[in-house]
């Protein structure tokens, strides 16, 4: 069994993984479960007041984005299904053209798809390079756009580094060419002023889990007029976008989820970006042979990448655990595996510093509290693991 500590709290500091579900998330979904439990397609007063509660939820997460109506919501079972929607009907409605454009630096929700596409024959797949920012080669990108584009499908906020891509001229340049295109915003919705209707991205991914709502439960953002090929065929639900009975008490909790973020993202954004940066210095500060992954400049408020010389990832993060500090390598999707990150062999880190890096990352359930602990454990644990360590050059070779 897992071991269980309660000599002192926890330190979450994974967000980017998932988020602890707001209470008052939880007390509106509860009734959902029980009271209002009826199918909110059905034509009876009990599933109405059900089909009422969904709109409500899809109008919080419409403004949450800035879209212009609610209806270019539609919910999903989350960030993974709403990626694979949107690439898979691009190229279904998209005729004449068989070409995707993506990054390096994808999530592997975008890069499994292109895999996919690639050895079925359905596609051939461009993926554009990053520099040692993991800020995308625009040059690239200009080349390989064509009349053959079907879909571009780019991240907004990397979800290992934080790095925020050009997004809004993208898909100005995406659709010069005729292009759809796509964008997955998991990791920046709820901390990043999205405002998608002053965008030209035609569809666009977004999870509730990542905003302290519920696991299960996405939306994609499909904006009006775009041409749309069901993933998931069926029933009538979602205007005939996603058959399937709606996960009512979910959707409900990801509207609550959707309208907290967009109130408190004004004064909460400042506040963890100053959170990261007190721990940036503090490791810098205090710890040789540590460099910070990613663009310091252009990322997420709450992301904090940082790599330490010589020293596995995996190791810190046990100690860390040991120490009721919960933090991660990167991509809860990919955990596990003893490669060394995409994202960071794509931005061609450092030999020595490829295996070592721990990702930090905030929400608004962090205090200073949690920078001190983790700033009174961090140096001395990665001395110790380099005194004991064997060089990683001398075990292994990723070159």
């Amino acid at each position: 069994m897992t071991e269980m500590r309660s000599a002192r709290p926890w330190v979450y500091l994974d967000n980017n993984a998932t988020t602890r579900v707001d209470s008052r998330v939880l007390e509106a979904m509860l009734p959902f479960f029980r009271e209002h439990f009826a199918n909110p397609s059905s034509e009876h007063s009990l599933g109405t007041a059900v089909a009422e509660a969904v709109k409500v939820a899809r109008r919080q997460v419409q403004t949450l984005i800035g879209a212009a109506f609610d209806k270019e919501i539609v919910f999903t079972s989350g960030g993974s299904e709403s990626n694979n929607a949107a690439i898979f009907s691009a190229l279904e409605t998209q005729q004449g053209r068989d070409e995707v454009i993506t990054s390096t630096v994808e999530h592997p929700a975008i890069l499994s798809v292109c895999d996919h596409l690639e050895r079925t024959g359905r596609a051939r797949v461009h993926r554009i390079p990053v520099d040692r920012d993991g800020l995308l080669d625009l040059d690239a990108y200009r080349r390989v756009l064509s009349p053959s584009t079907a879909l571009v499908s780019i991240q907004w906020a990397n979800n290992e580094t934080g790095t925020l891509f050009p997004v809004e001229r993208l898909a100005a340049m995406a659709h010069a060419d005729g292009a759809i295109f796509h964008c997955d915003a998991v990791q920046a919705a709820g901390k990043l002023d999205l405002q998608v209707q002053s965008t030209q991205i035609d569809m666009l991914s977004i999870s509730a889990h990542k905003m302290h709502g519920p696991k299960g439960v996405g939306a994609l953002y499909i904006r009006n007029g775009v041409r749309v090929a069901p993933l998931i065929h069926g029933g009538h639900q979602e205007r005939r976008r996603r058959a399937g009975t709606e996960n009512s008490a979910a959707i409900v909790g990801f509207g609550v989820a959707a309208e907290l973020a967009a109130q408190i993202l004004p004064y909460e954004t400042p506040r963890i970006a100053a959170l990261r940066d007190r721990l940036e210095q503090g490791i810098l500060r205090n710890i040789p042979g540590a460099i910070v992954i990613g663009s310091r400049d252009n990322r997420l408020p709450n992301t904090l990448n940082i790599a330490f010389e010589d020293v596995e990832s995996d190791s810190i993060l046990m100690l860390l655990n040991r120490a009721s500090i919960a933090a991660s390598t990167g991509s809860a999707c990919s955990s596990g595996s003893m490669e060394p990150s995409h994202v960071l062999r794509a931005m061609k880190v450092p030999f020595a510093y490829l295996r070592g890096a721990v990702r930090f990352s905030f929400s608004r359930e962090n205090s200073e509290d949690d920078v001190h602990c983790v700033l009174e454990v961090l140096p001395q644990l990665v001395k110790d693991l380099r005194l004991t360590m064997v060089p990683l050059e001398a075990a292994c070779d990723y070159a």
